[in-house]
């Protein structure tokens, strides 16, 4: 088998998150180089400067700043940051000349990667393509990608066959589960006295849900201001438990989101908290004792199942993902999210919840991804599949 130069491009804490096993095999992997790049809100203060979390086990390659807004929370539009993300990896991958370039999810400077591996013939992986989202604007975006990739991992049987009507080649397309199912099943989490004394917060030693919102995205969307306060005072209404809260992203509006979790956990010592990022393990071991997930992450829908943790998601920016039952979706307004809460922390729901099985659990997937890349023949053209 001849030696490859895998390029990894992560740009937030989730992708990471996700991408941690793979890259920790193809790093490990007799006849591959690694080469990864970090980008995106990990490189921004503001948000938690998470490449630090990265630095402290994984080889980065290049730190590639192209956001404007790194040292302010101000956004600048994001076509601006999407012509700049072209033109700094589109540098970085002609240095680096890359047989491949393994990419994760949806987001915009994820996209511009993309364009730019695929306007210098580099070939590039697609984690968690034929998604769809229909109350965020990652839905055009994970879509182009498609169109650009030539090589496809998506997390469940749905968004597989999805990929084959939008064109791609079925011998193309690798069903290999979700990579955040694995994750959690191969989780050691922190034991609850050890996650309580990291995050400073003894009430994590008590039922506790965690609370994740950012900004929907699509025409039409909530404002998200609106949206937060709809959440927080919905909240207010359910006593017992205690809220741990975490930041949002970097999409425009998830300052805002932030903004008010952080001011909501401020004004109830005792009853929230607010942490920017947790960091995977110590995300994945709060997930794994949660009494509730709360907001409207992928992770809320995707990873949730795993473990049986009941979830409330809210509004459209999950819209058309497949939904175990162990969620419960509702309306993004204060009485039908105080509503949902109280549900799923009733012992039926709860009931309900350990015994969903979810449509994201695959086998070995970080493994499956890796020997794929190592194997594929990215010299095959690649053509439109007409399914028809």
């Amino acid at each position: 088998m001849p030696h490859r130069t895998i390029a990894a491009v992560t740009s937030t804490r989730a992708d990471y998150g996700l991408l941690r096993p793979v890259l920790q095999k193809l790093a490990a992997a007799p006849g591959c180089t690694l080469r990864l790049a970090v980008t995106g809100a990990h490189l921004c203060p503001w948000l938690g400067r998470t490449v630090t979390e990265i630095e402290a086990d994984a080889d980065i390659a290049a730190c590639i700043d192209a956001w404007l807004e790194i040292f302010t929370e101000t956004p600048e539009p994001v076509a601006q940051t999407i012509a700049r993300t072209v033109q700094v990896f589109d540098a970085w991958l002609a240095g680096t000349a890359p047989d491949a370039v393994l990419l994760l999810g949806d987001r915009y400077e994820i996209f511009a990667v993309a364009a730019a591996a695929a306007a210098r013939g580099i070939p590039v992986a697609h984690i968690s393509g034929g998604d769809v989202t229909r109350g965020a604007a990652d839905d055009w975006y994970r879509h182009c990608i498609t169109q650009m990739a030539a090589l496809h991992f998506p997390s469940n049987a749905e968004s597989a066959a999805r990929l084959v009507r939008m064109g791609a080649a079925p011998d193309t397309v690798f069903n290999v589960g979700g990579l955040g199912d694995e994750n959690l099943r191969a989780l050691t989490p922190l034991p609850r006295a050890e996650l309580a004394q990291s995050t400073g917060l003894p009430q994590l030693a008590g039922p506790f849900a965690l609370v994740t919102l950012h900004p929907e995205t699509a025409p039409g969307a909530p404002e998200p201001t609106a949206l937060a306060q709809a959440l927080t005072a919905a909240l207010d209404e359910v006593p017992g438990v205690f809220w741990l809260c975490t930041g949002s992203n970097a999409d425009a509006g998830g300052a805002a989101c932030t903004a008010a979790l952080r001011a909501f956990a401020a004004a109830r010592p005792g009853r929230a908290a607010f942490v920017q990022s947790l960091g995977a393990q110590r995300y994945l071991s709060a997930l794994r004792y949660a009494a509730a997930v709360v907001g409207n992450s992928s992770s809320g829908v995707v990873e949730t199942p795993t473990f049986g943790v009941p979830a409330v998601n809210i509004g459209d920016r999950q819209a058309g993902r497949p939904v175990c039952a162990n969620v419960l979706c509702c309306p993004a307004k204060t009485a039908a999210i105080a509503a949902a809460v109280r549900t799923v922390l009733t012992p039926d729901f709860a009931a309900q919840a350990r015994a969903a099985v979810s449509p994201y659990r695959g086998k070995d997937t970080s493994g499956d991804i890796v020997r794929t890349l190592l194997t594929f023949d990215f010299a095959k053209p690649r053509v439109f599949y007409d399914a028809n």
